[in-house]
């Protein structure tokens, strides 16, 4: 009988580790697209305005707690880069969706990677097609 019961709870285990491995996959995929993000948010002039680690500065506000915000839909942080607002310019046009998408995962991580320094042409927000 005991045999049956700890056959029973090894089974259970399997199955739960197994049915757990989609989620860790996806978690890792989140954390390259949270690291291509925030190459992106080097790249792309982001730090200009946010600061480097998206703290904010004088042009532009922090991002730092954006993953908590729940008023910042996905599709608002995608209208937002696409279209820009306020002070911010739209980036529509140096962008590709796949960016977008790795810009939102690192925004939405909690524990953000740090982007890698800006090279000195990169220091300037790009405006678009002159």
């Amino acid at each position: 009988m005991i045999s049956r019961v700890l056959f029973l709870w090894i089974l259970s285990l399997a199955m739960s580790l197994f049915s757990a491995l989609p989620v860790f996959a996806a978690s890792a995929k989140g954390d390259e697209a949270a690291k291509s993000g925030a190459a992106l948010f080097s790249d792309k002039g982001c730090t200009y305005c946010h600061g480097p680690l998206g703290e904010g500065a004088k042009k532009g506000p922090s991002l730092t707690d954006l993953w908590k915000d729940k008023a910042w839909t996905n599709e608002k942080i995608t209208n937002q880069i696409l279209n820009g607002g306020q002070k911010m310019p739209p980036f529509r046009d140096s962008v590709s969706d796949e960016e977008v998408t790795d810009l939102i995962a690192w925004l939405r991580a909690k524990k953000k990677p740090a982007p890698p320094p800006a090279s000195p042409q990169d220091s300037a927000p790009i405006s678009g097609p002159q």
